[in-house]
């Protein structure tokens, strides 16, 4: 298994990865990330410092004879997803993530490899070691928790930048501009319950799970109709708690808001008399979706396992009106865009389910580009929910990018791209939050373009990132810099 990604080229862009690989990350905890940031901002003795929000800023003056450039925002986030297999021990704030070259790729062992997005933190960095590159003025935004919140974005003051342009190099598929982006709400959702006693009678106790899904980023991927893990568990309790008397006592369904899940379970008690017709319908449900998704996912697995007996259960009512809300609320793709054939204009993802013994918590997000689509979409999984008799919270809303077809950045990363490669970008929006909306809020005025390496299954343990994009990526990023139109 071959780990030297220092070998790689563009040897800068692949060494500073490296090293943000040793460097644990995730979202919420990224206090190294951001000390290594500033420390190696003031080795090159660059201006350098931490706002309130914990983004990093720094700035590097023009090289010499382009000062009169139109001045250049390199962005990209700090954090990374921390998503793994169940079978890989492993501790996203204390471990590194071990990362190794698999063919044409560079992937992870069982973990996210959080490509998403230090590889373009990674690019910047080497931008600003780089002395002989030909640049106007730069700054650096290295925003934090992006992944769980954007909290970074949000918090970033007006007047911060003082750049004309910002470049953020937090998308992932080499070769296209993106000019546009979704906007999102959370959906928070809570019924609120005190346990029951175990009711008389013989019970087995066994823990049902839905496993083996590709999940995935919940707004990149869910164009792929993917399977949601916890729509598939419910699903089923649905269909068989009624008629075989089943007893919910915990569920654990999914992990991050913006991933698509990939695991959920339930310990769950049986009427002993129904153990075997249950079994039963188990391995009859799992074929049936296997089929249902067949080209899509291949690994889907359900499974029944025998386990210890709760000694207290969900009340059989909260129960029922938890499994049908789930049944019924909305996930996947909700509308295609017309504009722009092939872009997901409205989504859902059905994120969390998880009962802590007072409570059940869920989590949708929602992404869509028009705001009177989303906000409905909002409306429409709270009323569900409410019929179930749980309160949902709208929060963390923030609106889409819209697209600039003029912009004189788009119009002089076309032609160089063409004329590095000999073909036209392609130039679209992503389903996806970037950070530009919510920075091109506070900034106005801001010519925005995103753009990055090419990057499969992102949030998600098969995470990987094509060797060959990163220095087409890189070099493109490069010749973009000394190419800046003039003030």
């Amino acid at each position: 298994m071959d780990k030297n990604l220092s070998a790689l080229k563009p040897t800068a862009v692949w060494k500073h990865f490296a090293e943000i690989l040793r460097i644990p990350r995730p979202s919420g905890h990224e206090e190294k990330i951001r000390e290594y940031v500033l420390g190696f901002a003031r080795s090159l003795g660059l201006e350098c410092r931490e706002d309130a929000a914990h983004n990093i800023y720094v700035r590097k003056p023009a090289s010499p004879g382009m000062e009169d450039r139109k001045g250049v925002v390199l962005q990209a986030h700090l954090d990374m997803v921390p998503q793994k297999n169940n079978d890989k021990r492993f501790d996203f704030t204390t471990d590194p993530i071990d990362a190794y070259i698999d063919g044409r790729w560079v992937t992870a062992d069982g973990t996210t490899l959080g490509a998403d997005n230090g590889i373009g933190a990674a690019a910047i960095l080497a931008v600003l070691e780089d002395d002989t590159l030909v640049h106007g003025p730069l700054e650096a935004l290295f925003t934090a928790t992006e992944e769980t919140g954007m909290d970074g974005a949000f918090g970033l003051q007006p007047g911060t930048l003082q750049g004309d342009i910002l470049l953020n190099l937090d998308s992932e598929t080499e070769g296209e501009l993106y000019v546009g982006c979704a906007g999102g709400v959370d959906a928070n959702i809570a019924f609120a319950y005190t346990e029951a006693p175990v009711p008389a009678g013989d019970f087995k106790a066994a823990r049902l799970t839905v496993k083996g899904l590709k999940g995935g980023h919940s707004g990149i991927q869910i164009v792929a109709q993917r399977a949601n893990a916890n729509k598939l568990l419910f699903r089923l309790l649905n269909a068989q708690t009624d008629r075989l008397g089943l007893l919910l006592a915990s569920v654990d369904g999914g992990g991050l808001r913006n991933a698509i899940p990939r695991e959920s379970e339930a310990i769950i008690l049986i009427p002993a008399a129904n153990y075997t017709v249950f079994t039963e319908a188990v391995a009859a449900y799992e074929k049936t979706v296997v089929a249902e998704f067949a080209g899509i996912e291949d690994s889907i697995a359900i499974r029944l396992e025998a386990c210890d007996a709760p000694q207290r259960i969900v009340p059989a009512d909260v129960a029922t009106r938890l499994t049908r809300a789930v049944v019924g609320c909305p996930d996947g793709v909700m509308r295609m865009s017309t504009s722009m054939p092939g872009l997901v204009q409205t989504s859902t993802n059905l994120a969390r389910v998880v009962s802590d013994g007072s409570k059940i918590e869920l989590q949708c997000l929602l992404r869509s580009s028009m705001r009177s689509e989303k906000e409905a979409l909002g409306e429409a999984i709270a009323a569900v929910f409410a019929l179930a008799g749980a309160q949902t919270e709208l929060t963390g809303s923030y609106d889409g990018w819209n697209p600039d077809m003029a912009s004189p950045i788009l119009k002089a990363m076309t032609a160089s791209y063409e004329q590095l490669y000999g073909t036209k970008p392609a130039v679209t929006a992503i389903h996806a939050g970037l950070e530009c909306g919510i920075i091109g809020g506070t900034h106005p005025g801001l010519d925005m373009i995103s753009f990055g390496p090419t990057i499969c299954y992102p949030h998600s343990p098969d995470e990987k990132v094509e060797i060959a994009s990163v220095a087409r990526f890189y070099d493109f990023l490069v010749r973009t810099l000394a190419h800046i139109p003039r003030k």
